[in-house]
């Protein structure tokens, strides 16, 4: 049985299986918002310091059939706790229910919380201590039981403290630039940048410095963490990193959002030649490829464009077609005819969500297809 479950943003599961494969992890198998597979302490430390993509680690500890509440105490009381869980640490279960005699998720995490407490040999904490969160999952009366070895989610990486309205989350954004297959050989523009992300993340991966790197998880309050073991694959994934190649430069009309992108590129430990520049898409001068221009233009959701939107789309693509002419274009896009409205020859490769939002990934003809 796998027994780590790396939980993805649907659309993205084929890279991050492709993550999990280049760190040595097997029985790899994907499902939808997720991949299955198995490693030891090695890959459980080397997946949260290393994938790009995934939202947090989780490892599967237990599973058992249950139809009634006594059912599952006694299984749950069984359980090695202690092996995740010091006698200090508070737990929190988040629980979903499917096609499963017991529904009632607040009354399944209070039996959960009893049955450990019990195994822990304590009584119930006061509420100002450490958290390991606990995921139990029930389908068919079928209990999986994960315990999360991320604690934040991975796309806290640690250095974007500035933010603006409808940011792009960090896993998303170095997904996306995975999946279009770009590794930091030729240079990379968004020109509708924000606060930087789609950089900020190309950046990392460009240099090959682990997003984990700046940050603590879940995993170093175990009883069983192994310090020595951690330190010794942080510092070598530190020696690993690589100067920059080619530029990446962000663009945005506001001050605001190029400020902020500033920052938190402060914050990010990676030198090159690393950009942002306010200035609008029509102001931005014709640049002589090759190179990839990402960008995620507003959806006339939480940002609003003057004017009608598949104008505003119109518009984007002659922009990019008299200053990027010789450029490899990606937009991440709401609608398909808001991709046409651009004019540019752009085909769909993945189906993401952002904030909630179904969405495109579009590329270019001679975009490289990347991992699927």
């Amino acid at each position: 049985m796998e027994n780590l479950y790396a939980v993805v943003a649907p659309g993205l599961e084929g890279v991050c299986a492709a993550e999990l494969a280049e760190h040595g992890l097997a029985q790899i198998r994907r499902e939808i918002g997720g991949v299955a597979c198995s490693g030891r302490l090695e890959q459980i430390y080397l997946s949260n310091l290393h994938l790009r993509s995934a939202s947090r680690v989780l490892i599967r500890f237990a599973a058992f059939r249950c139809r009634s509440f006594p059912d599952l105490y006694r299984n749950a009381v069984r359980l090695p706790w202690g092996r995740f869980v010091k006698s200090d640490t508070l737990l929190r279960f988040r629980v979903s229910c499917r096609r499963s005699r017991l529904m009632h998720s607040n009354r399944i995490a209070a039996t959960l919380q009893e049955a450990a407490d019990k195994a822990l040999g304590r009584g119930p904490l006061p509420g100002d201590g450490a958290v390991q969160q606990v995921f139990a999952h029930l389908v068919d009366d079928q209990v999986i039981l994960s315990m999360d070895s991320s604690g934040d989610l991975l796309h806290r990486r640690g250095y974007r403290r500035a933010t603006t309205r409808a940011p792009l989350r960090e896993t998303l954004a170095a997904g996306i630039l995975m999946r279009l297959g770009w590794d930091g050989s030729v240079p990379l523009v968004d020109p509708m940048c924000g606060t930087g992300t789609f950089v900020l993340e190309a950046a990392l991966l460009a240099a090959g410095r682990p997003p984990g790197l700046q940050r603590r998880f879940a995993f170093e309050t175990w009883p069983g963490y192994r310090d020595g073991l951690w330190r010794r694959l942080c510092r070598e994934a530190a020696e690993q990193q690589r100067p920059l190649r080619n530029a990446l430069t962000g663009f945005d009309m506001q001050e605001t959002a190029v400020a902020a992108a500033r920052e938190n590129l402060a914050r990010l430990n990676v030198e090159g030649p690393i950009s942002f520049v306010q200035q609008e898409l029509g102001e931005q001068r014709p640049v002589r490829g090759p190179g990839l221009l990402i960008c995620n233009p507003p959806y006339g959701k939480r940002l609003r464009v003057k004017g009608s939107l598949p104008g505003f789309y119109q518009e984007i693509g002659r922009q990019i077609t008299a200053n990027y002419p010789d450029w490899r274009t990606a937009l991440v896009c709401p609608d398909p005819n808001l991709a046409r409205a651009t004019g540019l020859s752009l085909h769909k490769i993945a189906d993401l969500r952002n904030g909630g939002l179904s969405v495109g990934l579009y590329c270019s003809d001679g975009q490289t297809p990347g991992r699927t």
